[in-house]
């Protein structure tokens, strides 16, 4: 339980992030899930609608311990975030002045940076089994860097290709297992050595098992927008639980591939914020820890502040917490219905090659997250700018900021040179960060 509240409360930086902290932490210093079974796991992941670190908790969770051990990773991976979100909401809906958490949150960003940019170059190590691994990773980074194109099109597209692979150059499209990469042989984990002795017995799969729980947690799911439909179909909650259960099963690609439509709707039809406010928004769920879909949160917040036509603080409480359970009971859905399936399959040969390639196309997904991230960590103003088939990511230069990009240089350097502990980089980024903010550098 101590573990994953720790990673709950400090999952900054997005996915990548998030994925950064949980490999640092369960693979290579706690030694609880092995490597291949990791990335197996994320993999995935990637797959599901809605966000993917989140669901990758839940997984490794319910690998471990089952269901209890699957809702305790999955919930404190969400609920540190959402104590935070809900209570800068409140202050956002009541006093519009939130100055104080960027200061606060300025120098853990750019340790974050540091992490993820220390997590790809370990992934990378292992998922690179073949130079045909690398060019599907730098694939995946041009065609959504670049390009813009749907995430779920670049990981079907390199599950495609793994699939092929797998029939006519197996060798190519192997997966990563102990001791790749030029590594030293690891004893496998303890989870590991059970699950492959098929000794657990919540991870065989089971179509009754998995009928009854599917029933059951789609009940859960849907029955709190079934109830307001029933009841009062012309309230903001009817709205709020319709228009994010909907969300809850498109979102493919995490927070970045539904935010603009997210946007669209809550400003242009239901107008229940402005698009500044949806950005503002958006800043303060990449302040706090937990997934960046607790942006959802605080626009149903907004939404039933300004809204339901009772207390004011008591609606916006209601409609975040109904945002919360419309978007994340489908995750645990997702995981304890199908992860028994996705580790049957881990034996396919030709299953295995096609998550292979999915796994270095994740590298790439990763790198385009930690540039578009660093990106915004050390300048003031990013333009997406359209040029024909291209969409460019172009920083203003004028609105560098220097002391953000000397934070980050300075954690990378002790993350990667000097071993730092995490929990004690984070501590002293954060230090740093406040000083310089409250200093006005």
């Amino acid at each position: 339980m101590k573990i994953w509240a720790y990673i709950g409360c400090l999952s900054f930086g997005g996915p990548a992030g998030q994925i950064a902290l949980m490999h640092k932490l369960l693979v290579n210093d706690k030694k609880w899930i092995g490597e291949a079974r990791f990335l197996h796991a994320l993999n995935y992941c990637m797959l599901l609608p809605g966000p993917e670190a989140q669901q990758l908790a839940t997984y490794i969770g319910w690998l471990m311990h089952g269901t209890k051990g699957g809702l305790a990773a999955g919930l404190l991976f969400i609920v540190p975030g959402a104590l935070v979100m809900l209570v800068l909401s409140t202050l956002y809906a009541t006093f519009a002045d939130i100055s104080f958490v960027t200061a606060i949150f300025f120098g853990i960003k750019a340790a974050v940076l540091a992490i993820v940019v220390e997590a790809i170059l370990r992934i990378s190590r292992r998922a690179f089994t073949s130079n045909v691994m690398l060019l599907i990773a730098a694939a995946a980074f041009v065609a959504l860097f670049f390009f813009a194109v749907p995430f779920p099109i670049v990981v079907i597209a390199a599950g495609i290709i793994g699939l092929l692979g797998a029939r006519f150059d197996p060798p190519r499209f192997r997966a990563a297992n102990h001791g790749d990469a030029g590594e030293t042989a690891m004893e496998p984990a303890a989870v590991d050595r059970l699950l492959d002795a098929d000794a657990l017995a919540h991870a065989r799969a089971s179509a009754p098992r998995a009928l009854s729980t599917a029933v059951l947690w789609v009940v859960l799911w849907l029955a709190p927008a079934a109830i307001l439909v029933g009841f009062a179909p012309a309230s903001v909650f009817a709205k709020i639980a319709i228009f994010f259960t909907q969300m809850s099963v498109v979102t493919f690609g995490g927070a970045y591939a539904a935010l603009a439509y997210v946007a669209q709707e809550a400003v242009a039809t239901y107008h229940w914020l402005t698009a500044p406010e949806m950005l503002e928004g958006l800043a303060l769920a990449e302040t706090t820890p937990g997934p960046l879909v607790l942006v959802l949160q605080h626009v149903g917040y907004i939404a039933a502040f300004r809204n339901a036509g009772m207390a004011p603080l008591l609606a916006g409480v209601l409609g975040a917490m109904l945002t919360l359970w419309v978007t994340f009971v489908p995750s645990f859905l997702w995981i304890f219905a199908g992860a028994p399936y996705a580790e049957r399959v881990r034996q396919n040969r030709s299953l295995s090659a096609a998550l292979a390639a999915i796994t270095a196309a994740v590298v790439g997904v990763m790198l385009n997250l930690a540039i578009w991230f660093a990106l915004h960590v050390i300048f003031a103003t990013v333009d997406d700018v359209d040029a024909g088939p291209l969409r460019l990511h172009v920083p203003q230069l004028s609105s560098l900021d220097i002391t953000a990009l000397v934070l980050a240089v300075l954690s990378l350097i002790a993350l990667l040179r000097f071993k730092v502990p995490m929990l004690m980089l984070l501590a002293i980024s954060a230090a740093l960060g406040l000083l310089a903010k409250t200093s006005g550098l």
